[in-house]
């Protein structure tokens, strides 16, 4: 049985998320996803909307994730990985993890492991940024026509 870990804020559900974890699972038998936890979030992007524990309960219903963890506080993120002892780590597009360099700190760990990158998604809402800013956008509008 093969083991894919993936990771990720998972703040807003998106296209891009689904899109992710559907690629993480074609690599293997079950997908366990580590959810950032809060601080750790809000130190690599921003402050979550929702709390860890809100994005690993809507995570855990996605129909691709057989598994959730929320990260730990602190900061190796091999003290998940020795956890969840996967056989990938999938990579979405954008994190900002060298491939290389973590299978060779998984090495020094004594795990074996290998690393994948998967593809951006075509079209569609791929972050949560762009969620957030069409809703500004739409609220703003809103605004400005009903005063």
């Amino acid at each position: 049985m093969v083991r894919v870990m993936a990771s990720g804020v998972f703040d807003i559900i998106h296209p891009g998320h689904i899109f992710y974890l559907q690629k993480a699972k074609e690599l293997g038998d079950e997908l366990f996803v580590v959810i950032a936890n809060d601080k750790t979030a809000e130190r690599k992007k921003r402050k979550p909307i929702m709390h860890q524990e809100e994005r690993a309960l809507i995570v855990s219903a996605l129909k691709p994730v057989d598994g959730v963890v929320i990260g730990k506080e602190t900061g190796d993120i091999f003290d998940t990985v020795k956890e969840i002892k996967p056989d990938i780590i999938a990579l979405g597009f954008d994190q900002e993890f060298d491939e290389k360099l973590l299978e060779e700190n998984a090495k020094d760990h004594k795990l074996d492991m290998r690393v994948v990158r998967l593809p951006k998604m075509n079209g569609g809402t791929d972050a949560t940024r762009k969620i957030i800013a069409k809703i500004l956008e739409a609220f703003n509008d809103r605004e400005r026509a009903n005063p």
